[in-house]
Order: C-alpha cells, then sequence, then structure tokens
C-alpha cells in the first residue's frame, strides 16, 4: 500500500507563536499601542538575540522551500550533528521569542524570529513525515517490541537528546554491535525530538496529524497481511465447517502477532514519541489502532452468534483460550479510556463465546439423554453412542483449564438438584473441580443410557456382554487421556469393578447350562451303562453347541478383557469336561460309532473355546441365531450405579 505524501500546503499554518502573554497593549479605550524599543541591551537580551542570529544561519541553510534543492535531502538522515544543532536552535528560537513577547513586543527581532520558527516548522514537520514513511523496515513491530528495555530506561530517565542517540558507534555498542537496533533507536529517537521540538513550540496538532494519517496506514496494512478482515454476521453464516475451521486457526495466529507485536510495537513507539505529552500519545495510538482493534476481536462474537456450526464448542473454546491468553497484553496496550472500545469488544467476544459453549454442552448432554435408537450393535460390540461421547468428554479435559473458566460463569456447574444418581457416585477427590463434576455427569448419562440400550439384546448374556464391553471401552478412553487426572484412580476402579461383575453375570448365564449337563460328583456312577454314558455326552455337546453356535458371533474387542473372559470359561468348563470325559470314555470303547458319540477331547474344547469373541460377520450372525435362553427384564430405571448392578435380571 503506497502511503499518499503529505504537503506542507495541506498543514495548518501559523502566524505566531502561541504565547501567554500579549503581543500588543491595549489601552482603557480599546487603542493599540507598540511598546516603545528598549532603551538599553541587558545581559538576558543579548543572549536572546544570540539565539536568533544563530537560528537564523541553520534555518535558513535548511529551509526546505529552497529551489535549489532538486529533491529533499534529510537534515537527520545527512548531518546529524547538525540535526541536533538545529534542534537547539529551535528551542533556542522559541526561548526568544517568549522573552520579546514578554519584554519588547513591538521589536522587529520578534517579527524576524517568528518567520524562522515558521520556516523550522515547516521542515521538521517534512522531517517527521519523511522517517514516518520511509523507515518501516525500522519502525516495523518486531523491530520496536526488541528495542522495550531501552526504551524504557530511555523514559524513566526523560532523556530525549542525549549524545549517545547521535553517536553510532555508541549506540551499536548498546545492542552488541547490531547495527539493525542501532537504526531503530536513532530513528525513533529523531522522531521524538522532532516531536518534542514541534510540540514545545506549539505546533502539536500539525506533528500529531502527520503521524496519524502516516501510522493509521501502517497498521492497515500490517493487519491485511495478517488477514485481519471487517467480517459482517451473514458473511460467517455463509462460510462452511472447513472455511471456519481455517479461518480460525488463522485467526488466533494474527490475533497473537497482532496484540503481541504490531499493537504493543504501535503503544510502544507512540509512547516514546510523545514523551512529553499523554494526551497527543492517547489520541494519536487510538487513531491508529481502533479501527483495526475492533475488526480482529469482532470475529470470535460473530462466530459464537452463529447457529450454524452445531459442533464448533472446540472452535469456540480455542477462540476463548486464545483471548484469555492475550488479556494481560490486551489490558496493558489498551489501556487509556480513548481504548476501551477494543477492551470491551474483546471482553465482548469472551462473553459471547462462554455462553455459546455452555448452550453447545448443555444441548450435547440433552442429546444424549434424548437418545432413542433401537438397533442392537451386533455382538454386543461398542456402541456408537459410546465411542462419540467418550470422544467428546476426552477433547473436553484437553480443555479443562478453558472450561473451567467458562464453568465459572455457569450456574448449573454441578449435576441437577434433583438427580437421580448416588452422591456416592461422586465422591472421588478428584472431581472436587466443576469441570471434573461435570464432565462424571456426562458418562454417568451415558452409562445409564447404555443400560437401556442394553434391554434392546433378547439375550441376556449378551446384554451382560454389552455392558461389560462398553464400560471397559470408558475405562480405557479415561485411563489413555487427560481424564484420568480429572476423574482419578478411585473413579476408574469403582468402575472397573462394575465390569467384572458384568462379565462374571455374563459368564453365568451364558454358559450355566453347558456347565449344569456336566454330571456333579454326587451324580457319577461308579459303573454307568452304555445308555447312560450316551446321553451325558449328547446333552453336554447339544448345550456346548448351542452356546458355541450362538457366541461365535460375539464379540470382546478389548484384548485384555477378551482373554480374562475366555480364560474364566476355560478354567470351569474344561476340567470339568476332562473329569467327565476320563471318568466315561472308556465305557464306550466297544462302541462301533465313537467318534460320532465322542465328538470333543479336552484339548479340542479349548480349541474351540479360543476361538470365541473374534468377529462380527453378520452373515454368521443370520445363520447361526438361536432361540434365546431368556430376555431382559423390561423394568426402567437406571440400573448401572443406581439399585444394584441389573437390578431384576
Amino acid at each position: 500500500m503506497e502511503i499518499e505524501e503529505i504537503t506542507v500546503s495541506d498543514m495548518p499554518q501559523r502566524s505566531m507563536i502561541t504565547s501567554p502573554v500579549p503581543l500588543y497593549k491595549t489601552r482603557n479605550d480599546g487603542a493599540v499601542s507598540i511598546p516603545p524599543s528598549p532603551l538599553s541591551v541587558t545581559f538576558s537580551a543579548s543572549m536572546m538575540l544570540e539565539n536568533i542570529e544563530n537560528a537564523e544561519t541553520i534555518v535558513a541553510k535548511w529551509d526546505p522551500r529552497n529551489n535549489s534543492m532538486e529533491k529533499f535531502i534529510s537534515l537527520f538522515q545527512e548531518n546529524r550533528r547538525e540535526a541536533k544543532e538545529f534542534a537547539k536552535c529551535v528551542d533556542g528560537l522559541r526561548k526568544a521569542m517568549h522573552y520579546l513577547v514578554a519584554q519588547h513586543a513591538g521589536s522587529n527581532q520578534l517579527v524576524v524570529a517568528n518567520k524562522l520558527m515558521k520556516t523550522a516548522m515547516l521542515r521538521l514537520e517534512k522531517e517527521f513525515y519523511h522517517i514516518l514513511a520511509t523507515n518501516n523496515k525500522y519502525l516495523n513491530a518486531e523491530s520496536i517490541s526488541s528495542e522495550s528495555s531501552h526504551l524504557s530506561r530511555s523514559l524513566s530517565s526523560g532523556n530525549s537528546d542525549e549524545d549517545e542517540y547521535y553517536d553510532d558507534d555508541y549506540v551499536a555498542s548498546e545492542n552488541g554491535g547490531d547495527v539493525h537496533q542501532s537504526k531503530v533507536e536513532r530513528t525513533m529517537s529523531d522522531l521524538r525530538i522532532i516531536a518534542e521540538s514541534m510540540i514545545s513550540s506549539g505546533y502539536s496538532q500539525e506533528c500529531g496529524k502527520i503521524y496519524r494519517i502516516t501510522r493509521k496506514s501502517i497498521v492497515e496494512e500490517e493487519l491485511y497481511r495478517l488477514g485481519i478482515r471487517a467480517y459482517t454476521q451473514s458473511q460467517i453464516n455463509r462460510m462452511d465447517h472447513e472455511a471456519v475451521k481455517h479461518q480460525v486457526g488463522k485467526w488466533i495466529d494474527a490475533a497473537k502477532s497482532a496484540v503481541t507485536l504490531l499493537f504493543r510495537g504501535e503503544r510502544m513507539l507512540c509512547d516514546h514519541v510523545f514523551a512529553v505529552s499523554e494526551t497527543i500519545r492517547e489520541t494519536c495510538i487510538a487513531h491508529a489502532a481502533m479501527e483495526g482493534g475492533l475488526n480482529l476481536f469482532r470475529f470470535p462474537e460473530l462466530l459464537a452468534k452463529s447457529k450454524r456450526f452445531p459442533n464448533k464448542i472446540f472452535l469456540l473454546m480455542n477462540l476463548y483460550e486464545a483471548i484469555s491468553n492475550l488479556w494481560p497484553e490486551i489490558e496493558a496496550i489498551f489501556s487509556y479510556k480513548s481504548l476501551s472500545p477494543i477492551k470491551l469488544q474483546a471482553l465482548a467476544s469472551m462473553n459471547k463465546l462462554t455462553e455459546a459453549i455452555q448452550t453447545i454442552l448443555a444441548e450435547f448432554v440433552s442429546s444424549v439423554q434424548k437418545n432413542s435408537s433401537k438397533t442392537a450393535v451386533p455382538g454386543g460390540g461398542i456402541h456408537p453412542m459410546t465411542n462419540s461421547v467418550m470422544e467428546y468428554v476426552a477433547l473436553l479435559a484437553d480443555y479443562s483449564e478453558t472450561l473451567s473458566n467458562v464453568l465459572a460463569g455457569d450456574g448449573d456447574e454441578s449435576a441437577p438438584a434433583q438427580s437421580p444418581f448416588p452422591e456416592s457416585y461422586f465422591d472421588s477427590p478428584s472431581q472436587t473441580s466443576g469441570v471434573s463434576f461435570r464432565l462424571a455427569w456426562i458418562i454417568l448419562v451415558l452409562l445409564c443410557k447404555l443400560d437401556s440400550k442394553a434391554e434392546l439384546y433378547k439375550d441376556i448374556g449378551l446384554s451382560y456382554l454389552f455392558l461389560a464391553n462398553n464400560l471397559q471401552f470408558i475405562i480405557d478412553k479415561v485411563s489413555t487421556s487427560t481424564l484420568r487426572f480429572l476423574l482419578g484412580q478411585d473413579w476408574i476402579t469403582k468402575l472397573q469393578k462394575k465390569v467384572n461383575l458384568y462379565a462374571t453375570k455374563y459368564e453365568s448365564v451364558a454358559w450355566g447350562k453347558v456347565l449344569s449337563s456336566l454330571p456333579t460328583e454326587t451324580e457319577v456312577s461308579p459303573s454307568p451303562s452304555p445308555y447312560t454314558v450316551k446321553e451325558r455326552f449328547r446333552r453336554f455337546y447339544s448345550a456346548f453347541e448351542a452356546a458355541y453356535r450362538k457366541q461365535i458371533t460375539w464379540v470382546v474387542p478389548d484384548s485384555k478383557l477378551r482373554d480374562a473372559i475366555k480364560l474364566s470359561i476355560s478354567r470351569k468348563l474344561v476340567p470339568a469336561y476332562r473329569e467327565f470325559y476320563s471318568s466315561y470314555s472308556a465305557t464306550l470303547s466297544e462302541e462301533k460309532n465313537l467318534d460320532a458319540m465322542v465328538k470333543l477331547s479336552p484339548d479340542n474344547l479349548g480349541n474351540f473355546l479360543s476361538d470365541l469373541f473374534y468377529t462380527t460377520d453378520l452373515v454368521r450372525w443370520n445363520s447361526l441365531a438361536s432361540s434365546s435362553v431368556g430376555r431382559v427384564n423390561p423394568g426402567g430405571g437406571c440400573r448401572i450405579v443406581c439399585g444394584g448392578v441389573m437390578a431384576g435380571r
């Protein structure tokens, strides 16, 4: 973006330096009288006249209207020693004019001094603009920010025209020989010297105007480069999810750069240049930063208001976290009253983000409670709701600090007062914070919903296996995410006991008939008839085949739980069958079709058991489906944590 040069003709002109003392005296009758010339020249007058003579020499030399100059040559860049003398001459000229106004208001020297002052100010105006417009590489955010420690020393000391600012070797040595940083310090020092000279000479408006116009264009150009735009609500609503996601990522990076570098550097530059006038500082920084700052912090509010992205909670928390992290800088940079609209916009965005996050979280819990799917998951595997809810809760846990701040303003941080769940469920020491309590509550809603989903299975054993699988999945998700720190080991241990109990219940229901088909010690006859033995083998194989054909389609996704269940079944069934096999198979040794009657050896039985819980093949599921061994108790209520475990089953 090209910066339009400000010409001298654009600047308001002064006819005479402002002074609290009138140049002419007014008599009682209203007539104006000119005081007579002094009769004698005092020492002070001599000094003032000398100041005018010195100024006349150097000011005339650097008169910007001199036609001999084909192009503008900067005094501060051409001859730094002479620039220092120029500034001192202007200061002396100003003192001389004040003296003459007070003592000899009608003298010819005052007229000469006034003309010299206007010429000097014209030169300083052009110098001020030239330095601002042509030194972007030294007045950019990174360069200014890196000068913070030196500028702090300069501001605290109140020095603006010390010799070191004009000694390149000194400045470079102060920066470890860094020439670039030396240029930065020198450029900022030049601007400050010119500003102080113009302000003290009554040209603060001209100085401020040049600064405001020049720096505003630079700030706007940099914000545009960072991707900051003046979005409208309709523009946000027209974006698709991927576009919004991309824009949020860009905004977070841009906001960090804009606040910590651009606006911070601009505030430092303005404070340094106009150190002598807080009013001018406040006016200039507000003019340069206001529009860009409002555009920057309006975007999060617009996105929070949009109803088009129901699953945007994590994008909103990213935005909230970004503003929250930047808040100390925001408060410091925009501390002036004139900049309060920017702070208020940032605060409005945080409040709107808070409201949106709380609303989305409440709607998510409500959607889990209202889930009415009647489709049972084949094989008692992981329900899609379990997977989606736990993925969601695990991601929420990663934002625990941000979520804690958001929930701090929520009047419903805990579970409802009339919760159907026992207080003991929330007794874990790790659940003392609002975030831990809220996440535990969401999981509890899921657990109760899973209990109702288990009722969809006709086979009681499969319903228990479904609950064991899903609770184990929840435990694994908690144990491998940030949730383990928020919910605690006690919470995990309690839920693990539920899993073990469901696995035991499954085993009892699903394999009880098979185990009962084997004779007990009291039922064993010392010399049974071949018919009795064949009948006992037939009864066992019939029960085992029915259980096996049914359960070959059941699944246990978690390897540890799968191995534990199979090992438990094997330890109960294989030794009992081995004893039965050893005791009775000899009775049938004379039978011709022994293989048809004794189908499995104890080792083969173990091999069959090892094949369980691996597949959810729907073809096999349909072809091998057999009659159920019972139905789930249709009674309502959450039986996972309320009223015992699967009460009534």
